[in-house]
C-alpha cells in the first residue's frame, strides 16, 4: 500500500502563487509516474500535471500550462505543484496521485487539499 499526503492548499488572490507539496510513503519501491489532478464544484476531474519518476519528464494539462511546474524529490519521494498566476478558474480540490505501472490508471490518491483563488 502507498499512502500519500498533500499539503500546502490555502486561499490566495488572483496572481498569487502557491506550491503544493505530495508526500508518498509505504510501498514506494516502484512508482512509474505522479500527478495532480483537480475538481471544482459542479465539474468533472481534470488532469492537471504528473511526471514520470525515472527520467523526470513532465505533462501538462492545457489550462496551466506556462503558469504550473510539477516537480520531484527522488530522495523524499515528493512532488511538488508550483502554481503561479493563479486565476479564479483554478480554485478546486487538488488531489494527488501514484501510477505503479504505464498505460494503467492511477492506483492511490491523496485527500485533497483545498486551494481557492479570489478576485
Amino acid at each position: 500500500q502507498v499512502q500519500l499526503v498533500e499539503s500546502g492548499g490555502g486561499l490566495v488572490q488572483a496572481g498569487d502563487s502557491l506550491r503544493l507539496s505530495c508526500a508518498a510513503s509505504g510501498r514506494t519501491f516502484n512508482m512509474n509516474r505522479m500527478g495532480w489532478f483537480r475538481q471544482a464544484p459542479g465539474k468533472e476531474r481534470e488532469f492537471v500535471a504528473s511526471v514520470r519518476w525515472s527520467d523526470g519528464m513532465t505533462f501538462y494539462g492545457e489550462s496551466v500550462k506556462g503558469r504550473f511546474t510539477i516537480s520531484r524529490d527522488n530522495a523524499k519521494n515528493t512532488v511538488y505543484l508550483q502554481m503561479n498566476s493563479l486565476k479564479l478558474d483554478d480554485t478546486a480540490v487538488y488531489y494527488c496521485a501514484l501510477k505503479i505501472s504505464p498505460g494503467t490508471a492511477y492506483d492511490y490518491w491523496g485527500q485533497g487539499t483545498q486551494v481557492t483563488v479570489s478576485s
